[in-house]
Protein backbone atom coordinates (compact mmCIF):
# COMPACT_ATOMS: atom_id res chain seq x y z
CA UNK A 1 0.00 0.00 0.00
CA UNK A 2 1.17 3.76 -0.34
CA UNK A 3 2.04 5.52 2.81
CA UNK A 4 -0.89 7.45 4.27
CA UNK A 5 -0.76 10.93 4.19
CA UNK A 6 -3.03 13.08 6.59
CA UNK A 7 -6.06 14.89 5.11
CA UNK A 8 -5.10 18.30 6.16
CA UNK A 9 -1.42 18.08 3.82
CA UNK A 10 -4.04 16.29 0.82
CA UNK A 11 -6.27 19.74 1.40
CA UNK A 12 -3.42 21.83 1.17
CA UNK A 13 -1.57 20.42 -1.88
CA UNK A 14 -4.86 19.98 -3.24
CA UNK A 15 -5.93 23.77 -2.95
CA UNK A 16 -2.46 24.95 -4.12
CA UNK A 17 -2.97 22.71 -7.15
CA UNK A 18 -6.27 24.48 -7.85
CA UNK A 19 -5.22 27.97 -7.06
CA UNK A 20 -1.93 27.64 -9.75
CA UNK A 21 -4.50 26.03 -12.47
CA UNK A 22 -7.52 27.93 -11.13
CA UNK A 23 -8.54 29.45 -14.51
CA UNK A 24 -11.01 26.57 -15.01
CA UNK A 25 -12.14 24.17 -17.39
CA UNK A 26 -13.21 27.45 -19.88
CA UNK A 27 -9.25 28.79 -19.63
CA UNK A 28 -8.77 25.59 -21.34
CA UNK A 29 -7.53 23.47 -18.49
CA UNK A 30 -8.56 19.70 -18.56
CA UNK A 31 -11.38 18.32 -16.30
CA UNK A 32 -11.08 16.71 -13.61
CA UNK A 33 -11.99 12.66 -14.30
CA UNK A 34 -14.60 10.78 -12.38
CA UNK A 35 -14.78 7.37 -12.87
CA UNK A 36 -18.20 5.87 -11.42
CA UNK A 37 -17.51 1.84 -11.14
CA UNK A 38 -21.11 0.31 -11.40
CA UNK A 39 -20.22 -3.47 -9.70
CA UNK A 40 -22.58 -6.23 -9.96
CA UNK A 41 -26.00 -5.81 -8.35
CA UNK A 42 -25.42 -1.93 -8.14
CA UNK A 43 -27.88 0.61 -6.65
CA UNK A 44 -29.35 2.21 -8.90
CA UNK A 45 -30.17 5.59 -6.67
CA UNK A 46 -26.25 5.18 -5.01
CA UNK A 47 -25.22 5.38 -9.04
CA UNK A 48 -27.79 8.01 -9.76
CA UNK A 49 -26.37 10.63 -6.92
CA UNK A 50 -22.63 11.01 -8.29
CA UNK A 51 -23.65 11.23 -12.00
CA UNK A 52 -26.21 13.78 -11.20
CA UNK A 53 -24.02 16.09 -9.22
CA UNK A 54 -20.89 16.02 -10.85
CA UNK A 55 -22.22 16.62 -14.03
CA UNK A 56 -25.12 19.34 -12.75
CA UNK A 57 -21.47 21.51 -11.70
CA UNK A 58 -21.86 24.42 -13.87
CA UNK A 59 -18.63 24.83 -16.67
CA UNK A 60 -18.85 21.49 -16.83
CA UNK A 61 -15.22 21.11 -14.90
CA UNK A 62 -15.46 17.04 -14.50
CA UNK A 63 -15.43 14.73 -16.91
CA UNK A 64 -17.86 11.13 -15.89
CA UNK A 65 -17.57 7.84 -17.35
CA UNK A 66 -19.35 4.96 -16.19
CA UNK A 67 -17.50 2.21 -15.92
CA UNK A 68 -18.23 -1.46 -14.75
CA UNK A 69 -15.47 -4.78 -14.39
CA UNK A 70 -15.79 -4.95 -18.14
CA UNK A 71 -17.78 -3.17 -21.00
CA UNK A 72 -21.04 -4.27 -21.29
CA UNK A 73 -24.33 -5.11 -19.11
CA UNK A 74 -24.31 -4.83 -15.28
CA UNK A 75 -27.15 -6.18 -12.98
CA UNK A 76 -28.84 -3.80 -10.79
CA UNK A 77 -31.14 -4.35 -7.90
CA UNK A 78 -33.44 -3.07 -9.40
CA UNK A 79 -34.15 -5.98 -11.85
CA UNK A 80 -32.68 -4.11 -15.54
CA UNK A 81 -29.17 -3.75 -16.31
CA UNK A 82 -27.06 -1.02 -17.12
CA UNK A 83 -25.39 -0.93 -20.74
CA UNK A 84 -21.49 0.43 -19.73
CA UNK A 85 -18.80 0.68 -22.50
CA UNK A 86 -16.07 0.75 -19.99
CA UNK A 87 -14.14 -1.74 -17.90
CA UNK A 88 -11.52 -1.34 -15.03
CA UNK A 89 -9.05 0.78 -17.46
CA UNK A 90 -11.14 4.09 -17.07
CA UNK A 91 -9.62 3.42 -13.56
CA UNK A 92 -6.16 4.21 -15.04
CA UNK A 93 -7.33 7.50 -16.55
CA UNK A 94 -9.36 8.79 -13.79
CA UNK A 95 -8.50 11.33 -10.94
CA UNK A 96 -11.31 10.62 -8.70
CA UNK A 97 -13.35 7.00 -8.31
CA UNK A 98 -17.08 6.18 -6.89
CA UNK A 99 -18.32 3.33 -5.82
CA UNK A 100 -22.05 3.47 -5.31
CA UNK A 101 -23.54 1.11 -3.20
CA UNK A 102 -24.24 -2.75 -4.44
CA UNK A 103 -25.76 -6.08 -2.78
CA UNK A 104 -25.14 -8.30 -2.19
CA UNK A 105 -22.60 -6.37 -0.19
CA UNK A 106 -20.45 -9.21 1.47
CA UNK A 107 -19.90 -10.66 -2.07
CA UNK A 108 -16.33 -9.54 -2.32
CA UNK A 109 -15.68 -8.15 -5.23
CA UNK A 110 -13.23 -10.03 -8.08
CA UNK A 111 -9.69 -9.82 -7.68
CA UNK A 112 -9.34 -8.13 -10.32
CA UNK A 113 -11.35 -4.89 -9.13
CA UNK A 114 -9.51 -4.91 -5.94
CA UNK A 115 -6.23 -4.52 -7.80
CA UNK A 116 -7.67 -1.77 -9.69
CA UNK A 117 -8.87 -0.10 -6.69
CA UNK A 118 -5.87 -0.32 -5.11
CA UNK A 119 -3.78 0.72 -7.98
CA UNK A 120 -5.86 3.68 -7.99
CA UNK A 121 -5.03 4.79 -4.51
CA UNK A 122 -0.97 3.97 -4.88
CA UNK A 123 -1.03 6.12 -7.88
CA UNK A 124 -2.31 9.30 -5.59
CA UNK A 125 -6.09 9.21 -6.74
CA UNK A 126 -9.08 9.34 -4.82
CA UNK A 127 -11.38 6.74 -4.10
CA UNK A 128 -14.91 7.69 -3.09
CA UNK A 129 -17.66 5.01 -1.94
CA UNK A 130 -21.60 5.47 -1.05
CA UNK A 131 -23.60 3.20 1.37
CA UNK A 132 -22.10 -0.66 0.91
CA UNK A 133 -19.41 0.28 -1.69
CA UNK A 134 -17.29 0.79 0.99
CA UNK A 135 -16.80 -2.76 1.37
CA UNK A 136 -15.21 -3.21 -2.01
CA UNK A 137 -12.35 -0.15 -0.81
CA UNK A 138 -12.48 -2.53 2.38
CA UNK A 139 -11.53 -5.56 0.42
CA UNK A 140 -9.17 -3.56 -1.73
CA UNK A 141 -6.93 -2.39 1.46
CA UNK A 142 -7.49 0.86 1.41
CA UNK A 143 -9.65 1.44 4.25
CA UNK A 144 -7.05 -0.12 6.44
CA UNK A 145 -5.95 2.18 9.25
CA UNK A 146 -8.83 5.06 8.48
CA UNK A 147 -11.75 5.98 9.91
CA UNK A 148 -14.65 5.02 7.44
CA UNK A 149 -18.45 4.58 7.42
CA UNK A 150 -20.88 2.99 5.80
CA UNK A 151 -25.31 2.35 6.39
CA UNK A 152 -25.61 2.17 9.77
CA UNK A 153 -27.39 -0.93 9.14
CA UNK A 154 -23.99 -3.05 7.67
CA UNK A 155 -21.79 -0.74 9.50
CA UNK A 156 -21.14 -3.57 12.35
CA UNK A 157 -20.56 -6.17 10.01
CA UNK A 158 -18.02 -3.69 8.35
CA UNK A 159 -16.32 -2.90 11.74
CA UNK A 160 -16.52 -7.19 12.32
CA UNK A 161 -14.89 -8.32 8.57
CA UNK A 162 -12.06 -5.85 8.38
CA UNK A 163 -10.86 -4.95 12.21
CA UNK A 164 -8.04 -2.61 10.88
CA UNK A 165 -10.74 0.10 10.10
CA UNK A 166 -12.34 2.10 12.60
CA UNK A 167 -15.92 2.18 11.79
CA UNK A 168 -18.04 5.18 12.71
CA UNK A 169 -21.79 4.27 12.02
CA UNK A 170 -22.71 7.77 13.50
CA UNK A 171 -21.72 10.03 10.72
CA UNK A 172 -23.15 10.61 7.16
CA UNK A 173 -19.54 10.35 5.94
CA UNK A 174 -15.60 10.50 6.79
CA UNK A 175 -13.32 12.79 4.60
CA UNK A 176 -9.91 10.93 5.05
CA UNK A 177 -8.44 13.75 2.16
CA UNK A 178 -8.16 10.33 -0.91
CA UNK A 179 -10.29 8.70 0.51
CA UNK A 180 -13.96 9.24 1.40
CA UNK A 181 -16.80 7.21 2.23
CA UNK A 182 -20.82 7.63 2.94
CA UNK A 183 -23.49 6.23 4.92
CA UNK A 184 -26.62 4.90 3.09
CA UNK A 185 -28.04 6.34 0.04
CA UNK A 186 -28.89 10.09 0.65
CA UNK A 187 -25.66 10.73 2.49
CA UNK A 188 -23.93 10.16 -0.85
CA UNK A 189 -25.72 13.33 -1.74
CA UNK A 190 -23.94 15.17 1.19
CA UNK A 191 -20.52 13.56 0.46
CA UNK A 192 -20.80 14.20 -3.24
CA UNK A 193 -21.92 17.98 -2.71
CA UNK A 194 -18.87 18.25 -0.01
CA UNK A 195 -16.26 16.96 -2.79
CA UNK A 196 -17.75 20.11 -5.31
CA UNK A 197 -17.28 22.33 -2.11
CA UNK A 198 -14.15 21.15 -1.63
CA UNK A 199 -12.95 21.56 -5.48
CA UNK A 200 -14.62 24.93 -6.51
CA UNK A 201 -16.22 26.74 -3.34
CA UNK A 202 -19.02 27.00 -1.51
CA UNK A 203 -21.12 29.18 -4.34
CA UNK A 204 -20.27 26.21 -6.66
CA UNK A 205 -21.58 23.68 -4.37
CA UNK A 206 -24.92 26.02 -3.35
CA UNK A 207 -25.70 26.54 -7.00
CA UNK A 208 -25.58 22.92 -7.23
CA UNK A 209 -27.38 22.18 -4.44
CA UNK A 210 -30.13 24.32 -5.88
CA UNK A 211 -30.09 22.90 -8.68
CA UNK A 212 -30.77 19.34 -7.30
CA UNK A 213 -33.15 20.60 -4.61
CA UNK A 214 -31.16 19.49 -1.85
CA UNK A 215 -29.48 20.83 1.29
CA UNK A 216 -26.25 22.33 0.03
CA UNK A 217 -24.16 21.76 3.67
CA UNK A 218 -24.84 20.64 6.82
CA UNK A 219 -21.83 21.14 8.63
CA UNK A 220 -18.68 23.45 8.79
CA UNK A 221 -16.03 21.58 9.91
CA UNK A 222 -13.40 20.45 7.40
CA UNK A 223 -13.29 17.37 9.81
CA UNK A 224 -16.43 16.66 7.72
CA UNK A 225 -17.93 14.20 10.83
CA UNK A 226 -21.59 15.02 10.30
CA UNK A 227 -24.02 14.05 12.66
CA UNK A 228 -26.41 11.71 11.29
CA UNK A 229 -29.99 13.83 11.99
CA UNK A 230 -32.53 12.27 14.17
CA UNK A 231 -36.49 12.16 13.97
CA UNK A 232 -37.92 14.79 13.88
CA UNK A 233 -40.63 16.15 17.25
CA UNK A 234 -43.32 13.52 17.21
CA UNK A 235 -46.29 16.09 17.37
CA UNK A 236 -45.55 16.71 13.49
CA UNK A 237 -44.05 20.37 13.94
CA UNK A 238 -40.53 21.45 12.93
CA UNK A 239 -38.20 24.11 13.18
CA UNK A 240 -37.31 25.04 9.68
CA UNK A 241 -39.35 28.41 9.58
CA UNK A 242 -36.69 29.31 12.60
CA UNK A 243 -33.98 28.50 11.03
CA UNK A 244 -34.76 30.07 7.80
CA UNK A 245 -35.48 33.00 10.27
CA UNK A 246 -31.76 33.28 11.19
CA UNK A 247 -30.39 32.76 8.36
CA UNK A 248 -31.55 36.35 7.11
CA UNK A 249 -30.09 37.85 9.77
CA UNK A 250 -26.72 35.83 10.70
CA UNK A 251 -25.46 39.66 10.76
CA UNK A 252 -27.28 39.92 13.99
CA UNK A 253 -26.89 39.20 17.39
CA UNK A 254 -28.86 35.60 17.88
CA UNK A 255 -29.14 33.83 20.62
CA UNK A 256 -31.00 30.43 21.60
CA UNK A 257 -33.24 32.70 23.70
CA UNK A 258 -34.27 34.72 20.65
CA UNK A 259 -34.42 31.81 18.48
CA UNK A 260 -36.29 30.12 21.23
CA UNK A 261 -38.82 32.97 21.42
CA UNK A 262 -39.26 33.28 17.51
CA UNK A 263 -39.75 29.56 17.93
CA UNK A 264 -42.63 29.86 20.14
CA UNK A 265 -41.03 27.11 22.68
CA UNK A 266 -39.66 26.92 25.98
CA UNK A 267 -35.34 27.78 25.96
CA UNK A 268 -34.96 23.97 27.03
CA UNK A 269 -37.62 22.34 24.97
CA UNK A 270 -35.93 24.14 21.61
CA UNK A 271 -32.73 23.10 22.25
CA UNK A 272 -33.87 19.30 22.94
CA UNK A 273 -35.81 19.92 19.70
CA UNK A 274 -32.94 20.96 17.74
CA UNK A 275 -30.62 18.88 18.61
CA UNK A 276 -33.26 15.78 16.97
CA UNK A 277 -33.91 17.67 14.06
CA UNK A 278 -30.37 18.48 13.04
CA UNK A 279 -27.84 16.80 15.14
CA UNK A 280 -26.57 19.30 16.22
CA UNK A 281 -27.07 22.52 19.50
CA UNK A 282 -28.14 25.60 18.26
CA UNK A 283 -25.05 27.44 19.03
CA UNK A 284 -22.89 24.99 16.57
CA UNK A 285 -25.28 25.29 14.23
CA UNK A 286 -25.25 29.23 13.96
CA UNK A 287 -21.66 29.23 13.95
CA UNK A 288 -21.25 26.66 10.61
CA UNK A 289 -23.92 28.78 8.85
CA UNK A 290 -21.83 31.81 9.71
CA UNK A 291 -18.53 29.92 8.53
CA UNK A 292 -20.93 29.18 5.17
CA UNK A 293 -21.77 32.56 4.51
CA UNK A 294 -18.14 34.10 5.41
CA UNK A 295 -16.63 31.71 2.85
CA UNK A 296 -19.52 32.66 -0.02
CA UNK A 297 -18.61 36.25 0.50
CA UNK A 298 -15.12 35.43 0.22
CA UNK A 299 -15.41 33.97 -3.10
CA UNK A 300 -18.61 36.07 -4.22
CA UNK A 301 -17.47 39.56 -3.19
CA UNK A 302 -14.40 41.82 -3.16
CA UNK A 303 -15.00 42.79 0.90
CA UNK A 304 -12.29 43.41 3.54
CA UNK A 305 -12.44 40.89 5.80
CA UNK A 306 -13.20 43.43 8.62
CA UNK A 307 -16.55 43.60 6.20
CA UNK A 308 -16.97 40.02 6.22
CA UNK A 309 -16.56 38.92 9.50
CA UNK A 310 -19.59 41.60 10.12
CA UNK A 311 -21.79 40.53 7.48
CA UNK A 312 -21.45 36.93 8.51
CA UNK A 313 -22.19 37.34 12.31
CA UNK A 314 -18.71 36.64 13.40
CA UNK A 315 -17.91 40.00 14.58
CA UNK A 316 -14.12 40.91 14.11
CA UNK A 317 -11.55 39.81 12.01
CA UNK A 318 -9.18 38.36 14.53
CA UNK A 319 -12.69 35.69 15.37
CA UNK A 320 -12.96 35.25 11.60
CA UNK A 321 -9.64 34.13 11.10
CA UNK A 322 -9.93 31.92 14.26
CA UNK A 323 -12.65 30.07 13.22
CA UNK A 324 -11.38 29.53 9.92
CA UNK A 325 -8.29 28.19 11.01
CA UNK A 326 -10.23 25.72 13.59
CA UNK A 327 -12.62 24.87 11.22
CA UNK A 328 -10.96 24.74 7.51
CA UNK A 329 -7.14 25.18 8.48
CA UNK A 330 -6.52 27.96 6.29
CA UNK A 331 -7.05 31.76 6.87
CA UNK A 332 -10.01 34.10 5.14
CA UNK A 333 -6.97 35.34 2.86
CA UNK A 334 -5.67 32.23 1.75
CA UNK A 335 -9.23 31.11 1.09
CA UNK A 336 -10.21 33.67 -0.92
CA UNK A 337 -6.90 33.60 -3.38
CA UNK A 338 -7.88 29.77 -3.09
CA UNK A 339 -11.63 29.78 -3.86
CA UNK A 340 -12.38 33.56 -5.72
CA UNK A 341 -13.48 33.10 -9.38
CA UNK A 342 -10.58 34.08 -11.97
CA UNK A 343 -11.46 35.89 -14.92
CA UNK A 344 -11.36 33.58 -18.09
CA UNK A 345 -10.21 34.83 -21.41
CA UNK A 346 -14.00 35.52 -22.48
CA UNK A 347 -14.24 37.41 -19.46
CA UNK A 348 -16.61 34.98 -17.34
CA UNK A 349 -15.45 33.73 -14.08
CA UNK A 350 -15.00 29.72 -13.41
CA UNK A 351 -12.98 27.25 -11.81
CA UNK A 352 -11.70 23.55 -12.62
CA UNK A 353 -10.83 21.24 -9.76
CA UNK A 354 -6.98 20.03 -10.29
CA UNK A 355 -5.45 16.78 -10.67
CA UNK A 356 -4.47 15.63 -6.56
CA UNK A 357 -1.45 13.73 -8.29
Amino acid sequence: MASMVDGGTLRRQWQHCLHARGNGHAGGGPPHRVAVLALDGVLPLDLGIPTQVFTSVPGAPYAMTLCGREPGPVPTTAGFDLAVTAGLEALRHADTVVVPGYAPHLAEPAPAVLRALAGHHERGGRLVSICTGAFALAAAGVLDGRTATTHWRFAGELAARYPRIEVDPRVLYVDEGRVLTSAGVAAGMDLCLHLVRRDLGAATANEVARTLVAAPHRDGGQAQYIRRPLAAAGDGTTLAATRTWALARLHEPLTVRGLAAHAHLAQRTFARRFVAETGTTPLRWLLTARLDRARELLESTELGVDRVAEQSGLGSPSNLRLHFRRALGTSPTAYRATFAPADSPDGSTSRNPAHEH
